[in-house]
């Protein structure tokens, strides 16, 4: 893994699906980037250092799915953490805003890779994971990947918001109309509408089949450290009964839910995001 400190910003920018810009790109430092994988994935990321003695754990902002690292969510903790003095990292998955790659070659497995490799060579000490949909997902698969490996020590608490664990199976494939199921299996992708978008994004078979490698709530699930799960009640994609079936597989970690009456998908209002810095400033 090679890390190059800010080169000039790829000229393709993946659209924005689940995210808001608050500031123009013009206002917007260009990101360092970090080499991943054989071949190499050029990885975006934008990290706040710790101020000199500071001693609470940093933060690691994990996107949804076609989401970036410009979103509301991310620039606003990421502000609040450097108040604090505290270290705090973004990054975009490959196929995924600022970073290299397209999006249709991404699967589950891949963007778990990019995942452990930021953490592992951009954060120090532990950290704070903050997964935000498809996020979600993946700070949970990152941390069973950390415990495997020794290295539990390093999780300091799990906010997970709108946690849209094991989607590819347990959430999309239900919901496939045939005529995009024969797609995957004929062409090997389905262009999906989009809600937030005026173009469909593509679906592809290898993206369904490799989730199901990567399938969580078919067990009991450790996150090795607290975990605050946010979840909006009138979610429209990721449903608030499915964040609740992940609470009864968490059995063995300290884990809080706070469930939002009139919140959507996004939770990105002003006392949506006022309710994440509470929960990543009381994991840490």
């Amino acid at each position: 893994m090679n890390e190059t400190p800010n080169p000039t910003p790829p000229h393709e920018i993946t659209a924005h699906e689940i995210t808001a810009h608050e500031t123009s790109a013009q206002e917007i430092a260009p990101p360092s980037f970090l080499e991943v994988g054989d071949p190499a994935r050029r990885i975006a990321y934008r990290r706040t250092p710790a101020a000199a003695g500071g001693a609470r754990p940093g933060g690691l902002w994990l996107g949804g799915f076609r989401s970036d690292m410009l979103s509301t969510k991310a620039a606003r903790l990421e502000a609040h953490a450097a108040a604090q003095g505290r270290a705090f990292l973004r990054f975009d998955y490959s196929g995924h805003g600022e970073s290299g790659g397209r999006f249709e070659d991404g699967t589950i497995g891949l963007w778990l890779e990019e995942s452990l490799a930021v953490f592992r060579a951009l954060t120090e000490g532990p950290q704070v994971l903050v997964g935000s949909s498809m996020g979600g997902w993946l700070a949970l698969l990152l941390a069973r990947a950390l415990a495997r490996a020794g290295e539990a020590h390093r999780l300091a608490g799990l906010a997970l918001i709108a946690p849209a664990v094991d989607f590819t199976q347990a959430l999309m494939w239900p919901k496939l109309p045939p005529s995009a199921r024969r797609d995957l299996e004929e062409k090997g992708v389905w262009l999906r509408p989009s809600a937030y978008s005026p173009e469909p994004y593509p679906i592809t078979r290898r993206l369904i089949e490799d989730g199901r490698n990567h399938l969580l709530l078919d067990a009991p699930i450790r996150a090795h450290a607290p975990v605050h799960i946010l979840q909006g009640m009138q979610d429209p994609d990721v449903p608030y009964q499915h964040a609740l079936l992940l609470v009864e597989h968490l059995a063995e970690d300290p884990v809080a839910i706070t469930l939002v009456k009139d919140g959507d998908h996004r939770l990105s209002r002003e006392e949506d995001i006022a309710r994440l810095i509470d929960a990543f400033d009381a994991l840490a």
